[in-house]
């Protein structure tokens, strides 16, 4: 397959879209060329068989040049190479505006859209794609027939558990990975955490658009509480570190509402981390312990305390055999390697991949020669 790949930002440092680099590394073992036209190009370092252009993001160009440059390079790409799908990967803009070029030369596209909100791009993004794609269904915030779940794509090789388990040292670690702002609710943490004996961190720098003083009202909040010198903010972090937080920490939490299928709390799990959620479409991961890590809504205060007290309480073996269960459930539904695969079918076939047929054990009793095939 010769894709090109549109993407909002191609940087392999950036604290939250670092990992869109690592999906292009794993679609291009798959691939005979990808390539990548970007917002913004960091310092990168990708397979030969990609090329990565940009629109100027990061040269400080204002909208309009950004939008020729676009234009520019779309067009010398289309007339020089022949391509068998676009991948519009968070870039509805791209696709919206490049979707009529492309329709001329028969290249469909193919787009990744995973939050609430239903913007005019996303629409306009739409109407020009072939297939739309998202991680559960509800992030995807439009009802369409083009839309196709592929989940999540978790790199479960680097979010993965410590080899030794960290030493448990003064008090136990609650952990929030998210950008810094009301929409993810870290004012219900810090009002639960008040009522244990844990500390928390929060690992992510304030949103942008919101004030810088976004961070100092959470603050103010824990001095109000009690807490300031049990809450912590590290601000935008590399990949790296942010492992090395859920590897040294207790309890996840991710308070962010339905619509928003938080990757970090993914990751959380993915590095054997008891996580608490309020978003219902985590819950064919959390098996028998839904009950135990799933509260009301992101404003439920008490239902927080509740299940962080009660995992606090248990023994340290229990919650890392709750921290396996919950990393098998991405293993197992949210992998990268399993998005690579069924995003790849719909860029190809425009369906998912069919599933494979398992054996059951023969039903005739010993000796029986009857096989029974359930998909």
């Amino acid at each position: 397959m010769h894709l090109l790949l549109f993407n909002l930002v191609t940087d392999p440092a950036d604290p939250v879209l670092a990992f869109a680099c690592v999906w292009i590394r794993e679609l291009a073992r798959r691939c005979e060329s990808i390539d990548v036209l970007t917002m913004y190009r960091g310092d990168i370092d990708l397979p030969a068989n990609v090329r990565v252009y940009s629109a100027g993001r990061e040269r400080g160009w204002g909208k309009a040049r950004r939008l020729a440059q676009f234009y520019r390079h779309l067009t010398r790409l289309l007339a020089r190479r022949r391509y068998d799908a676009c991948f519009a990967h968070m870039m509805p803009l791209f696709a919206a505006l490049g979707g009529p070029l492309l329709r001329l030369r028969g290249v469909p596209i193919v787009l990744w859209y995973a939050h609430r909100q239903p913007t005019v791009q996303l629409r306009v993004g739409l109407a020009m794609s072939w297939r739309a794609v998202t991680s559960v269904r509800t992030s995807f915030p439009l009802e369409t027939d083009k839309l196709r779940v592929i989940g999540q794509g978790i790199d479960t090789e680097f979010y993965a558990p410590a080899a030794a388990p960290a030493s448990a040292k003064g008090r136990p670690l609650a952990l929030q990975v998210a950008r810094l702002a009301a929409v993810k609710h870290q004012a219900t943490t810090i009002k639960a955490v008040a009522r244990t004996d844990a500390r928390v961190s929060f690992v992510g720098g304030v949103q942008a658009g919101y004030p810088a003083a976004y961070q100092r009202e959470l603050q103010d909040l824990s001095a109000a509480l009690g807490i300031e010198d049990r809450c912590a903010f590290t601000g935008d972090l590399p990949p790296g570190a942010v492992r090395d937080w859920n590897r040294r920490a207790t309890i996840a939490v991710n308070t962010s509402p339905v619509g928003l299928f938080d990757k970090s709390a993914l990751e959380n799990m993915a590095c054997g981390l008891p996580t608490v959620v309020c978003n219902p479409a985590f819950a064919p991961l959390l098996g028998d312990y839904c009950e135990l890590l799933l509260i009301d809504g992101p404003d439920d205060v008490e239902g927080l305390r509740d299940r962080l007290e009660r995992l606090l309480a248990l023994p340290a073996t229990e919650r890392a055999r709750i921290g396996r269960t919950l990393r098998a459930g991405v293993q197992r539904e949210h992998s990268l390697t399993r998005l690579i695969e069924r995003l790849l079918a719909v860029l190809r076939t425009g369906e998912l991949p069919a599933p494979i047929p398992r054996p059951l054990p023969p039903q005739g009793g010993k000796g029986s020669r009857t096989t029974d095939y359930r998909l």
